[in-house]
């Protein structure tokens, strides 16, 4: 969806607006091509994401991301004036809101499938002959 949106808004620019608005060097390196990459031109890489293979770690780190895309569509919000990006953007927030909750309902289901005293003595995934591990 943001990519349709940036499309919608780089579509038909002129070079005169390209050069005003700022949007000449990205212009220069990709036309208006969707290129991801940060609101400080810093490109999107894979490591960016996180994986340690443990449940709480991991349903941890996803809640984590999905607080940090709706503080970013919070700070689009802030910004536009354009109802064609608004009106999308909040739908976007607002999954982001749904997807935080359901990712503390499996970390809340996680924690009480472990031994919730010691949840952290081993990763069921990988130490399966954890003592610690209720399941085992």
């Amino acid at each position: 969806m943001i990519s349709a949106i940036i499309s919608q808004l780089t579509q038909n620019l002129s070079i005169e607006e390209i050069k005003k608005s700022g949007f000449d060097k990205y212009f220069v390196d990709h036309t208006t091509a969707i290129y991801p990459n940060s609101a400080a031109g810093v490109p999107f890489t894979a490591t960016y994401f996180q994986s340690k293979g443990d449940p709480i770690t991991d349903l941890h780190e996803n809640m984590a991301a999905e607080q940090k895309a709706r503080t970013t569509y919070d700070n689009i919000l802030r910004l536009a004036d354009d109802p064609d990006v608004i009106d999308p953007i909040r739908f976007l927030r607002e999954r982001e809101l749904v997807h935080y909750q359901r990712f503390g309902e499996a970390l809340r289901l996680t924690q009480e499938q472990l031994d919730s005293k010691n949840f952290y003595a081993c990763n069921p995934s990988f130490d399966r002959n954890c003592k610690r591990c209720p399941h085992r």
